[in-house]
């Protein structure tokens, strides 16, 4: 196979992540081994790609299948020792709105998993409920959201 023909895979040092299409971003994580993915999600790209994903939330925010729920998410993602990012995504008139942190306000519910989990989960590589089962995923708070919470996004096929 040539280098034109290879299939793209998760580089950060090459691949720019807000010119990739979610469905050619599923399938290049879907052909990204375990421990690569874990690799970028514990190296210097780690904010980085966690920006991109957040990002993407908004942009594939399903307003109709939301209704008029108003709801504070708040995603922990876990990492190395004690690494955790958070974010919060406010969900209200339509709208999904990403912060990049924690703030004062009362999350409807608090979603705890590791990075490369997160990763798989944003690029439809990976299923809400079976990794709430395999405790790859902890839920608290209002586990009606969580369990539906996918069904908020136009999630990408690989």
């Amino acid at each position: 196979m040539s280098d034109d023909e290879r299939e793209p895979e998760l580089d950060l040092d090459a691949l720019d992540l807000g010119a990739v299409e979610p469905r050619e971003f599923a399938r290049i994580v879907k052909r990204t081994p375990p421990r690569k993915a874990a690799e970028v999600m514990t190296g210097p790209h780690r904010r980085r790609v966690l920006d991109e994903l957040f990002r993407r939330m908004e942009l594939l925010f399903r307003p109709e299948a939301a209704g008029d729920r108003t709801a504070l998410v708040r995603w922990r993602i876990t990492g190395e020792g004690d690494a955790c990012d958070v974010y919060e995504t406010y969900i209200a008139d339509g709208c999904l709105v990403v912060t990049p942190h924690t703030t004062d306000r009362e999350p409807r519910l608090t979603v705890t998993l590791a990075a490369p989990d997160l990763l798989r989960l944003a690029s439809g590589n990976a299923s809400g409920p079976v990794l709430f089962l395999l405790r790859k995923l902890r839920a608290h708070g209002d586990l009606r959201l969580a369990a539906r919470l996918t069904e908020l996004f136009d999630m990408p096929k690989a």
